[in-house]
């Protein structure tokens, strides 16, 4: 990530979010609170190219699926989530150099499942929208 891009998210109030794993190797993530909702957003770089120099798909389903499930986790106050169903359209090819924007919100929320809903944008364009459903666990594994 360019240290310009860095500098922006971080005036606009963004933070860096900590990540392992295979999140580790996308981000650097970055989360910020605006009216009480969470916002995410991942600036990309050529670490995210496909083979047509784009934004890789698989980045921004990833990238989707991430928030969406976060944000679940955060309202519902459940530390274990899972992934049950993903569906993901992809509205525009992403720019590498792009800063991907997702605002994830709750569309229901039953004692087992949680649906969830997100467009990620760039600007004001949106390039991706996802629907996802997260099965509450009782714990880890």
């Amino acid at each position: 990530m360019t240290s310009k891009a860095a500098a922006r998210l971080k005036s606009e109030g963004w933070s860096i979010l900590e990540t392992t794993g295979f999140l580790h190797l996308i981000g650097p993530l970055w989360e910020r609170k605006v009216d009480g909702h969470h916002e995410f957003a991942l600036a990309t770089e050529d670490k995210h190219h496909n083979r047509r120099g784009m934004v890789q798909g698989g980045v921004m389903m990833t990238f989707a699926d991430r928030t969406c499930g976060m944000t679940a986790r955060y309202v519902s106050g459940k530390e274990y989530l899972a992934t049950v169903q993903l569906d993901t359209h992809f509205v525009e090819a992403g720019q590498i150099g792009d800063t991907l924007i997702s605002r994830p919100r709750v569309v229901r929320s039953t004692r087992s499942l949680i649906f969830m809903s997100t467009e990620v944008t760039v600007d004001d364009r949106c390039i991706v929208m996802a629907n996802g459903v997260f099965k509450i666990l009782k714990g880890p594994g």
